[in-house]
């Protein structure tokens, strides 16, 4: 049987993370792996009750791995619970976020395709989480055609299927604690032309909480990630 661990960053949910863990639940058990699949879940520093939840839904639910570290960031605890996935023997990891946007009844379509693609990601196609947001989405678009000469649909979603033997081969390429982990992910996929699905899903409303990450923060990353960019497509010009 294929383990899937599906790997969820969380930081300041204790508003949103009791309901995700009780929806997104029943897809590990369902892919349970002979019992082997897990249920990942990084709390990155928070500074209210999440991870007391978490691991009062762990005492519950058997396949959650509950982990708790310090405050690094989205990308970066995106990068630890990839790597977390990889050490413990994953055939398959899906990443998605703990603020409710997306929706497991989608992940269906996504998993009956896995050996077909390298990596099945989610188009957010229905977004409801606002225009700046769509901006930043189309604006990082733009970014990576300039910046690296491929062209990706919706790079940065969190809804992602991979298979964890290619994801491991392209890890390296990515910097430690990189902001926008699954950015460079989608890229590297792209210039390596490995098979990519890009198939659409709906992306809610945040479902509780507040948003750790605003406008100002967005273009902060932004300015980062250009200057981070330059420095991985030199890496990436040595891919054939």
């Amino acid at each position: 049987m294929e383990k899937l661990y599906i790997v969820i960053p969380v930081y300041n949910e204790e508003a949103n993370i009791k309901k995700v863990i009780e929806e997104w639940y029943p897809i590990i058990e369902k892919y349970n792996g002979n019992g082997e699949s897990r249920f990942v879940l990084i709390d990155d520093g928070s500074k209210d009750n999440t991870y007391s939840i978490i691991k009062e839904c762990a005492q519950k639910y058997p396949l959650i791995k509950a982990i708790t570290k310090p405050n690094e960031g989205h990308g970066a605890t995106v990068l630890y619970g990839y790597q977390y996935a990889i050490e413990n023997g994953a055939d398959y990891v899906f990443q998605t976020d703990s603020d409710g946007q997306t929706l497991p009844s989608e992940f269906e379509q996504f998993w009956d395709v896995r050996h077909d693609y390298e990596m099945v990601i989610g188009h957010r196609s229905k977004r409801e989480d606002g225009f700046s947001r769509y901006l930043v989405t189309k604006v990082l678009k733009y970014t990576i055609k300039f910046c690296f000469g491929v062209t990706t649909i919706d790079a940065n979603t969190p809804f992602r299927l991979m298979k964890a033997d290619t994801l491991k081969q392209n890890l390296k390429f990515i910097p430690e604690k990189f902001n926008l982990s699954n950015v460079i992910i989608s890229v590297i996929y792209a210039k390596k032309k490995y098979s990519v699905k890009y198939i659409p899903i709906t992306f809610r409303q945040r479902q509780g909480g507040v948003n750790s990450i605003n406008l100002k923060k967005i273009c902060k990353i932004g300015v980062q990630a250009i200057k981070n960019f330059r420095e991985i497509n030199k890496m990436l010009k040595e891919i054939k």
